[in-house]
């Protein structure tokens, strides 16, 4: 049997007053959704594991099977994986957002008022030619998610998500050091955790200066348009150890990870998955469902495990868009979900279909919250359980009860443990 992930980043939510107290996934019209739970069997996830923050690189590798207290090395290792960096023993590496600072000192919005990937790459390119040293440098990635080496850095510093502090004071927030762990400097050239916090500090405040200034900034300041006027680095770590799926599961020989999101591409990366770009493949709502779905079926065709995952309704979230959100989860619905059930009804081949969200990002809120999510898993010949809707509050009834971390692969994977 085949196995497939469908993942929408950040779909929990929680009831909206203007709905009449529904969620957006109970708002969204969901009719291929719900067939997977009437189907299937569900349950709930804790997919963040206790002292852990709610960030997706931390719920996507639980929800993977890993142990985080083994593994976790922080967002910008795995990104870096994703770009084909490889990291040197003595490197550091950061997520570095391309963020919106209001006039009042506020982050207005941390993805720099949605910049592509071309204007996100000339601005950081331009901040590698004018910040950048034997010491540091700046990688472009994709739209505003680019990543930071620093060579000899320390990861024992405090770095908040951008994502999870909409409307705060920047300075409020800067990098400052904790508490160092006692760990072996490599080659003695590691810097203290308080040298990190105040060169990534000052990095920061440079390019302030520099992207004011920038003709791409003074062209959004004549549209009218969020300016993207600083860096954000953030989730530092080490180069990771970790095993790939394959020694970790043996029916998997081999597997394929579709995203748009270069920490996911890195978890893929060091998780033993083959990466497969689909054109046109964005992150948001205008992302190509088409695409990523045709892409998932032909991968099934050869591979063994496939991870298909879709960003839209996190960044909705973040966005504090109910409307974007209830409309991306209705794409997912018939233009991912629908289409990829319809096309495994014709094959001879069994595949074991899994639907969740990695964690809750709630437009009220508008952060990532650590809290158990809604999953569905459909194995052809397994008797469902009682839930007819996907949802929430649905699946709470479901047979699987709630399930912690690495049980939900467990159970995926080995369906005698259903």
């Amino acid at each position: 049997m085949k196995h497939l992930i469908i993942l929408g980043d950040g779909m929990s939510d929680h009831p909206i007053a203007r709905f009449g107290g529904k969620t957006p996934l109970q708002q969204a019209s969901t009719p291929n959704l719900d067939r997977l739970a009437r189907e299937g069997r569900c349950g709930r996830l804790v997919t963040i594991p206790d002292g852990f923050a709610p960030g997706s690189e931390v719920a996507n590798t639980a929800i993977l099977g890993y142990d985080l207290n083994e593994v976790y090395e922080g967002r910008g290792p795995l990104e870096a994986a994703s770009i084909g960096y490889e990291m040197g023993p003595g490197d550091m590496a950061m997520r570095c957002n391309i963020v919106s600072l209001g006039r009042g000192g506020e982050i207005c919005a941390h993805h720099g008022g949605h910049l592509t990937t071309e204007e996100g790459a000339e601005l950081i390119c331009y901040l590698d030619r004018h910040l950048g040293s034997e010491r540091v440098k700046f990688i472009p990635g994709i739209q505003y998610r680019h990543l930071l080496i620093i060579k000899g850095g320390n990861k024992n510093i405090e770095c908040a998500p951008p994502h999870d502090h909409p409307g705060e004071q920047w300075r409020e927030l800067l990098v400052s050091p904790v508490a160092e762990s006692g760990e072996t400097n490599v080659e003695n050239s590691r810097m203290t955790a308080e040298e990190t916090a105040a060169l990534l500090n000052d990095l920061i405040l440079r390019s302030q200066e520099l992207l004011a200034y920038h003709p791409l900034n003074q062209r959004h300041r004549e549209q009218g348009r969020m300016e993207a006027n600083s860096i954000w680095p953030w989730s530092p770590g080490y180069r990771p150890n970790m095993l790939t799926l394959q020694q970790m599961y043996p029916q998997i020989r081999t597997g394929a990870v579709i995203t748009a999101v270069d920490l996911i591409r890195g978890i893929g990366h060091y998780a033993g998955l083959r990466s497969i770009v689909v054109e046109g493949a964005t992150g948001l709502a205008d992302t190509n469902y088409e695409g990523k779905t045709a892409a998932a079926l032909e991968a099934l065709r050869s591979d063994d495990f496939v991870f298909l995952h879709l960003e839209a309704t996190d960044e909705a979230g973040h966005d504090g868009d109910v409307d974007l959100k209830v409309k991306a989860i209705e794409y997912l619905d018939s233009r991912v979900v629908g289409p990829i059930m319809q096309e495994l009804a014709s094959w001879n081949e069994q595949v074991c279909i899994a639907l969740l969200p990695d964690h809750a990002t709630p437009v009220e809120k508008r952060i990532h919250m650590a809290e158990p999510v809604p999953f569905v898993i459909h194995t052809p010949g397994a008797e469902p359980d009682s839930v007819d809707r996907y949802d929430e509050e649905s699946c709470a009834s479901g047979c699987y009860g709630l399930l912690r971390l690495s049980e939900f692969m467990d159970r995926f994977m080995n369906p005698e443990n259903q």
